[in-house]
């Protein structure tokens, strides 16, 4: 009987074709990030869902409310599984940072509160600059922003998504959900570990 009503039908394919773009929105995403089993566990959840609208849009084929509801889904899917996957922020970001200011202690500043920073002094068109290369997982990139510009607003900032990580204390400790605990007892008050000190001083380039 609700199959009956066009109404209702729309509405069903609409939702139906949402939820199955984004999950493949979400698929291709994972696969691209390496999660290979995740996207495996999502596709499943995909084809039941991209089978259920192209059978209803099918069998009413005479209906063109019924194949707009499904490109409308469609289109309104991509955007929300691209949002559903921001909003997990999954992976990790690597930013360059170039400052023209390099008696700033800027790489101290970055690690005591839990990044990860390699820097080396480089040489601009202008003078003397401090380069970084800093990493963190993607849920605190714009933290990290925020961060660079209040140290430096003038900060010459490129980010870009590494494909593969490998190495480091620092994802060691980011993948054991220690480093940014530490970060915070630092910023009540607590001491920096000596592996902490000794890799916070300015200009220092050792590898993460």
């Amino acid at each position: 009987m609700l199959l009956s009503n066009a109404f209702v039908m729309v509405a069903i394919i609409l939702i139906v074709n949402i939820v199955y773009v984004s999950l493949s929105t979400m698929r291709m995403i994972l696969t691209l990030k390496g999660r290979r089993y995740m996207a495996a566990f999502v596709s499943m959840f995909e084809v039941i869902m991209y089978v259920l609208g192209l059978g209803l849009v099918l069998d009413n084929l005479n209906e063109i409310q019924n194949i707009l509801a499904y490109a409308i889904g469609f289109g309104i899917g991509v955007v929300v599984g691209t949002k559903i996957e921001e909003k997990l922020a999954l992976g990790y970001i690597t930013v360059n940072v170039i400052s023209s200011n390099p008696n700033i202690d800027f790489t101290r500043q970055l690690r005591d509160k839990g990044y990860g920073v390699t820097s080396w002094f480089a040489y601009g068109m202008e003078g003397d600059r401090l380069a970084m290369q800093i990493l963190t997982p993607r849920k605190y990139e714009l933290t990290l922003y925020e961060t660079i510009k209040a140290i430096d607003p003038k900060a010459f900032i490129i980010s870009y998504e590494p494909k593969q990580i490998h190495g480091g204390f620092w994802v060691k400790q980011v993948r054991k959900g220690r480093l940014f605990n530490n970060r915070n007892k630092v910023s009540e008050g607590g001491t920096p570990s000596a592996t902490q000190r000794s890799i916070a001083r300015p200009g220092n380039n050792r590898k993460l």
